[in-house]
């Protein structure tokens, strides 16, 4: 499965608004978890089987906790039994696709 996140704190008491501290605290704890991932400026995607997934996914949440006086999840998950290496293989499949396209 691929578990496309992001989560944030809210009541940081940052007049800017800022949650870089946060959201960096987050992507550490994937990072760190050795599943395959990325981040990109407004989620985080990881790979792998459900449960070590949202076992990151959680401790990724709780790494935030400490930033503000709540949390903030967003989480949408692509459950594809069999399949691996997807995190990769959607784009490769897209980008054959637009590559495939005749010039408009």
């Amino acid at each position: 499965m691929i578990v496309a996140f992001s989560v944030a704190p809210s009541g940081t008491g940052n007049a800017d608004g800022s949650v870089h501290d946060a959201v960096a605290a987050a992507v550490r704890v994937v990072r760190d978890s050795g599943l395959p991932a990325r981040t990109t400026s407004m989620f985080t995607e990881i790979e792998g089987e459900w449960d070590e997934v949202f076992d990151v996914v959680k401790r990724a949440t709780e790494a935030v906790l400490p930033f503000g006086s709540r949390v903030s999840l967003v989480l949408k998950a692509d459950i594809r039994p069999g399949w691996t290496g997807e995190l990769d293989g959607k784009i490769e499949r897209l980008e054959a696709a637009i590559d495939a396209q005749p010039d408009a």
